[in-house]
């Protein structure tokens, strides 16, 4: 046991390194934290009375990235509904909105009824509205029918099928949505939660503050009691607070958290088709051992502090009862871990409580972390200069990865500019202020050609003017963004035919990306120079100076013409898609080419669709990502089909064919094939 707080100690650093240092964690939250601001404040002046708000939650919301997580989101329809526990609450009602009780008469713990006092005012989900008693209630059951119903036949997730509360299904990764109601009026059966909050001083006073003024949850589900009334009955969701609850804790706590969430998937979960724990009691467990488990978390007791959470779950499994940490009397275990089922969990269970804390070495991710300090000395070391050089560029690396997980809507792109004085007003973090730039870079850039869509009919004086206000935006979109927003511009001036321009703004944009500093996905940078060039800018500067990402191409948005035709089948291919990126080490060379070509410099176009080819045929995935080569090669066929190469391009499209689909631009390629093989036929007839 002597050597436990240092075993402790090497595991907590290589938690860090699996799962996340205190920054990377901290800037994950920020970026997305940013994302749900702007699409409140978007909601909030759209007039649309159909507008859904998608909350994301569980472990990615938390601020994990493990491979294998699924996204999990909680929808709901905005300004439709007032939903009151008590009668009295009417008082705030002002709108014309339908009015819901929830009503927790023969409910179970944890579960209510929703009772519609009103006549609907919309009729989004009548099927679910069901009579009971001389009233109208809205059936959990028939509304999550209803809600699947219309995910698999209006959404692009493959494999759709109901699971639980959610619409399950997969887009690039697995996605579970659940329908809800939200609820701002907490319900009597977390008072005492509440006041054990305050007893155990968990969460801090601030943090309990923040949670009862935002919301919680009704999910579209019942208990795991078969009764015949429990397809009335709606589950409480506190998914929000979780939240919070998580984002106080340190970072030890997060650390035992991951590690009991590796452990479950890892050990107790592996191979099993139906586990019978999951990840939800994993946090349940921390979050009642910090409040009331008096535990030291400190890196150095992190392995005490995994056994600590592994015994109270074993005990709970032992009893028969887990209870629900918002409402005790709820317990997650009814009907669920039961007779044999919980008998051979049990037995399972206890046989690592006989291996003790070294039953965590049944677990690789902690083996390859435990192994090396178990084998021998372990004194390695790095100087302070290299660790800052390191976690620079990781931190940048990771603050670049996470902007591209924020996506607008084209829809709401002029209100995003429209609410973008509240924005700014607000106080934000360093993260979260670079997400608002980075977007409104985005959107910038975007609503240009959003407007340039329909103002083609224009007379020429107000296309003047339009054009300068819209060189305008693109500017400032470089100005402000990342270096391959300047492409959005290089874009504007070859669809507009100002070649020369476009030409330069690519030439200086390639002559950027070939810089030893930039920060790409996948390219490796040169950490010592980064850190002794870039390190001291502000993170702004950071990202307009080195950082580079892929373009986004929204569907029902056109570039240019000569893209027109991947857009139009990738949108038809995935009919309710936002966008695809394009690569932007491809997309610099093509317009290289296209522009000296329309120029007439004919050994420049035939260098820039060389320097294609050969980027093509000798890269290794640092400059184009595995699910860009087949929309890669179409460029470069579409380039030699323009300048005249025929042959080549019906090699490059064939190219195209034999990639992994990652653009939908199968149907293009036939397409331009068909088109090239008749157009050889007519040749060779004259």
């Amino acid at each position: 046991m002597a050597h436990i707080p240092r075993l402790s100690e090497i595991l907590y650093v290589g938690l860090c390194c699996e799962i996340g240092t205190p920054t990377e964690v901290t800037i994950r939250r920020d970026v997305l934290d940013m994302g749900d601001t702007i699409d409140e404040k978007i909601s909030k002046i759209s007039k649309d009375v159909d507008t859904t708000r998608r909350m994301l939650s569980g472990s990615y919301r938390e601020g994990f990235r493990f491979n294998t997580s699924d996204r999990d989101y909680m929808m709901w329809l905005c300004e439709r509904y007032f939903l009151i526990n008590d009668i009295s609450q009417l008082r705030d009602y002002s709108s014309n909105l339908d009015i819901i009780l929830m009503d927790v008469t023969d409910t179970p713990p944890g579960f209510v009824r929703l009772q519609l006092l009103t006549r609907p005012v919309y009729n989004f989900f009548t099927s679910a509205f069901v009579p009971l008693n001389d009233r109208i209630y809205i059936s959990s059951f028939f509304l999550r029918q209803f809600f699947v119903e219309k995910c698999s036949s209006l959404m692009k997730y493959q494999h759709g099928h109901e699971h639980g509360p959610c619409f399950s299904g997969y887009l690039s990764g697995d996605v579970d949505i659940a329908f809800c109601f939200t609820c701002k009026y907490w319900p009597p059966q977390t008072n005492d939660w509440i006041e054990r909050c305050f007893r155990h001083n968990w969460p801090p006073a601030s943090v309990l503050k923040d949670i009862l003024n935002n919301n919680y949850h009704c999910v579209a589900i019942g208990s795991n009691d078969t009764s015949v009334g429990n397809i009335f009955n709606w589950r409480f969701s506190f998914s929000l607070a979780e939240q919070k609850l998580v984002y106080s804790m340190n970072h030890t706590q997060f650390m035992c958290y991951g590690l009991l969430k590796i452990f479950l998937k890892e050990v107790i979960n592996k191979n099993v088709e139906e586990p019978l724990l999951c990840s939800y009691f994993m946090k349940t467990s921390m979050f009642w051992l910090i409040q009331i488990g008096h535990v030291r978390w400190s890196p150095d007791n992190l392995l005490e502090c995994f056994w600590k959470c592994l015994k109270y779950l074993i005990l709970c499994v032992y009893r028969g009862k887990f209870a629900n940490f918002f409402i005790p009397q709820n317990n997650l275990f009814i009907n669920k871990i039961v007779g044999i089922a919980r008998e051979s969990l049990l037995n399972q269970l206890y046989q690592y409580y006989r291996m003790g804390v070294s039953c965590l070495q049944l677990s690789s991710t902690v083996r390859s972390i435990l192994e090396p300090a178990l084998s021998g000395p372990c004194d390695i070391q790095f100087s302070g200069r290299v660790c800052e050089e390191i976690g620079c560029v990781i931190n940048d690396l990771q603050m670049l990865e996470e902007l591209q997980e924020i996506v607008l809507m084209p829809c709401h792109f002029f209100l995003f500019l429209k609410s973008m004085d509240t924005l700014l007003n607000l106080s934000l973090s360093p993260y979260s202020s670079l997400t608002l730039q980075c977007c409104t870079a985005d959107v910038l850039a975007l609503t240009t050609f959003v407007i340039l869509k329909y103002s083609s009919n224009s007379k020429n004086k107000l296309m003047y003017n339009l054009g300068k206000m819209l060189c305008n935006m693109l500017k400032v979109s470089a100005r402000i963004g990342t270096i391959s927003h300047s492409l959005y511009l290089a874009l504007y001036y070859f669809r507009t035919g100002r070649y020369n321009k476009a030409l330069n703004v690519s030439n200086l944009v390639k002559q950027r990306l070939s810089e030893h500093f930039i920060l790409y996905y996948t390219t490796p940078v040169d950490r010592h120079r980064y850190s002794e060039e870039i390190s001291h800018l502000s993170l702004s500067r950071k990202m307009k100076a080195t950082w580079v990402v892929n373009l986004k191409f929204y569907y029902g948005i056109y570039f240019i013409e000569e893209l027109i035709l991947e857009q139009v089948e990738d949108k038809l291919k995935t009919p309710h898609g936002q966008f695809r990126t394009y690569p932007i080490f491809i997309l610099v060379e093509m317009l290289s080419a296209l522009s000296n070509y329309r120029l007439g410099n004919r050994a420049q176009y035939l260098q820039s669709l060389t320097d294609l080819h050969t980027l093509l045929l000798y890269d290794d995935g640092r400059y184009i990502l595995p699910f860009h080569r087949d929309i890669s090669w179409q460029i470069l066929g579409i380039c030699q089909q323009v300048v005249g190469d025929l042959h080549g391009a019906l090699q490059s499209y064939q190219e195209s064919l034999k990639q992994k689909s990652g653009h939908g631009t199968e149907m293009a390629a036939h397409s331009r094939i068909h088109n090239i093989r008749h157009q050889l036929s007519k040749n060779r007839r004259v």
